[in-house]
Parts: structure tokens; C-alpha cells; sequence
């Protein structure tokens, strides 16, 4: 795992040099060394977008996308509800379930 200090989890993971599976690895690292940073602000999530993936891991490729494509979390999760039906169904769905989460709790 790559620990750079100006490097966060989203910024490697954009930059190819970590994979979304290594997340635990960076979050064992916070727990195992002192930071100065809360755990979201080390992984590079605002605090929406930690406790929307803390609810639902599964939106965490959603989380880079938007960051990668330099979006807001909610803007790119409003984009993906109105995806045509020929879009996968398996993105579309998690992308509805996580905008009626940030909804019900006044996140968006």
C-alpha cells in the first residue's frame, strides 16, 4: 500500500495505484498509527460521502467515479437514477438505493 502524506485512498485509487479492496488496509493503517486527519478526510471522502459508503460499501466505486470525474457525490448519483434502461441494471439500482438513503436522511 502506497502511504504518501499529500496522498489519500480516492486519490491513489483514481490514479490506478491502490484498488477498491485495499480500503480496510488503509483503515487498519489509521487505527494503527497516529493521525492528525479523521478517518474520512485520510480515505479523501467529505463526511456525506463516508457515512453514505459507512451505510452502503457497495456505493464506494460511485464515490470515486465522482471524484475522478471532479462531480458532486449527489449530482453523479442523480445522473445514474435517470440512466436509460439499457444502462446495467446492477449500477443503476445501487444508485437509487443510495439516493433514497441520502434523502431519507437530508444529506441531498
Amino acid at each position: 500500500m502506497h502511504k504518501s502524506q499529500n496522498k489519500n485512498f480516492v486519490s491513489l485509487c483514481i490514479r490506478g495505484e491502490v484498488l477498491l479492496e485495499e480500503i480496510d488496509d488503509w483503515i487498519d493503517n489509521w487505527h494503527d498509527s497516529p493521525q492528525k486527519k479523521e478517518l474520512h478526510e485520510y480515505l479523501g471522502m467529505n463526511w456525506n460521502e463516508y457515512s453514505a459508503w459507512v451505510s452502503m460499501p457497495e456505493i464506494l466505486p460511485f464515490i470515486i467515479k465522482a471524484h475522478r470525474d471532479n462531480r458532486g457525490f449527489s449530482d453523479l448519483l442523480k445522473e445514474l437514477e435517470e440512466l436509460p434502461m439499457a444502462a446495467r441494471a446492477d449500477s443503476k439500482q445501487k444508485a437509487r438505493k443510495l439516493v433514497n438513503w441520502l434523502k431519507l436522511h437530508n444529506k441531498i
